[in-house]
């Protein structure tokens, strides 16, 4: 029933931006599917953050950023 409305709305859209939906749905649908064979793993980065990591930039490294 769901898809029956999802084509009625297909059905509306332009052409020419049919092809820009099909690639959102295509990647989307690819997503979803790597989501459930690939959970994710915390912890993946091995070491440990010092100190350093958690201080504010300079600010000429902070102006390089903007």
């Amino acid at each position: 029933m769901l898809i029956q409305k999802i084509v009625q709305e297909l059905q509306d859209i332009l052409e020419d931006k049919l092809a820009e939906l099909y690639d959102l749905i295509h990647y989307f649908r690819l997503g979803l599917s790597q989501e459930r064979t690939q959970p994710r793993t915390p912890g993946l980065l091995k070491g440990q953050l010092g100190d350093a990591f958690l201080e504010p930039l300079p600010e000429d490294e902070l102006q390089q950023w903007e």
